[in-house]
Formats: structure tokens, sequence, C-alpha cells
């Protein structure tokens, strides 16, 4: 039997022409919700868009995260489109470098900052008056097991997932006694085209050692937990960071 958990609901995505967007619109879509994939990359947004089901009901958006303009406008057109935003997938997020912190250069810094922490941030902001009118919605932030742990020479990554994951609560503490929840999901390794500016020349094989469950994560595997969020199921949870990292962050 087809799992049809979130028939009529919109699902608004970021970053849904990287890997973990890709497969969450999918997974979405096969679950009845209705998508409105944003991403800066349009060609990229072309091939998500060719993986949905082919009686899904999408609308995509080009838009560029960091600067608020794009985020009032994507949001309205969400709303506008779809009649509503009932589940919100802030999840576009880059790397940077990765080098030392007496070597990184602060433009650099400045701008993994902009798309990880001032774009969530942005969709937060416009998105939480959407549901809260609603009476309802799920928001499901991307943070990083590196928002839970340091690491050396990820200084600026890690430091915009520990603010993703204060935002997280933060939102979550502001609709408490509402039905609008926040939630923040944490990939470790994920097999994507981050993972070798991740592992930066280090052989997967030796990353995998750090992993307890010995293999890296995959798309599908974040996918699953951010359906879950986003649907009734997860009811009663809120201001939560769900670590998919296969126990890396357990010991």
């Amino acid at each position: 039997m087809t799992n049809r958990t979130l028939d009529g609901k919109v699902a608004l995505v970021t970053g849904a022409a990287g890997e973990i967007g890709t497969a969450t619109i999918q997974l979405l879509a096969e679950r009845g919700a209705r998508i409105v994939a944003v991403d800066r990359d349009s060609e990229g947004l072309a091939r998500a868009f060719g993986k949905l089901p082919a009686s899904a009901e999408a609308l995509s958006i080009v838009a560029d995260v960091s600067h608020e303009q794009d985020v009032a406008s994507y949001v309205t057109r969400a709303r506008d489109a779809m009649g509503g935003v009932h589940i919100f997938f802030n999840n576009a997020g880059i790397v940077g470098d990765i080098k030392p912190i007496p070597d990184y250069p602060v433009e650099t810094l400045r701008r993994v900052l902009d798309i990880n922490v001032v774009g969530v941030f942005l969709g937060l902001k416009y998105v939480l008056p959407v549901m809260r009118s609603q009476g309802v919605g799920s928001i499901v932030n991307t943070a990083s097991v590196a928002g839970l742990m340091g690491g050396p020479h990820f200084a600026a990554y890690s430091a915009s997932k520990h603010a993703v994951i204060g935002l997280t609560k933060s939102a979550a503490l502001e609709c408490a006694g509402s039905q609008v929840r926040v939630n923040c999901v944490c990939p470790g390794l994920i097999d994507s085209r981050m993972l070798s500016t991740i592992v930066n020349g280090m052989p997967v094989e030796k990353a995998l050692e750090r992993i307890p469950a010995r293999r890296l994560g995959l798309a599908t595997d974040v996918a699953a937990v951010v359906a879950f969020l986003a649907s009734d199921d997860a009811r009663y949870v809120t201001g939560a960071s769900y670590p998919v990292d296969g126990g890396r962050t357990a010991g």
C-alpha cells in the first residue's frame, strides 16, 4: 500500500537541486505532497524535477536564499500558487573552504554564513507568518553533525551549522503552544557531491572508520527523516536535532 501520509500538503524545499533536496522532494511527492522546489541552480532544478512522479503537482523557483527579496518572493509565490505552506524544508547550504582558521578567507566565511545562517533565518522569517496564519506547519532545517561537534579546518561550516541548531531551538520556542513545529536534521557523511570537499583528500575508507555503521549515508536516509518530521506522526516533536550519521555522534 502506498504511503500517502502527506496528501494535500504543500512542501516548500530549498536547495532542491542537491542530492538531499532532490531525494526529499521525490519522497514527499510520492507521499502525496505538492512541491515547491527552490534553488539558484536552474539546470539542477530541472534535473530534480525530472525525477518527480509523473502525477506530482510541482512548481520550481530559481532564487538565492541569502537575498531577502528572493526569499520573500519564493514564499509569496508558493503561498499564492498552492494556497499555503504546510511543510518547509529549509535545506540550502554550502561547505565553503576546508582550511585552518589563520588561512581562512574572510570573504568565504561571510558567504558560508550568508547562505547557511542568513538563508535559514530568512526562510524562517517569511515562512513562519504563513504557517501561523494557517494554524499549522512543520519546518525542518538542515544542520549537520558539524553543528553538534567541532572539527579541524571546518570552523566556518561548523559555526554556521551550530547556528542553525540555535535558530531551530529558538524558533521552536517562539512557536510553542501553536501547531507549528520546528526541528532540524544533522546529516553525517552523505554520499554526495559535497563528499569530496568534506573529506578533503582523505580516502573514503579512512573516513568510514569514524562511522559505526561502516557506510556512507544516502540522501534517501536523510529524506526519510525529513518526511517523518514533516508528518503528523511527529506532531509532538519540536526543537529537536536529529542526527542522520550512522552513529558518528553517539560516542
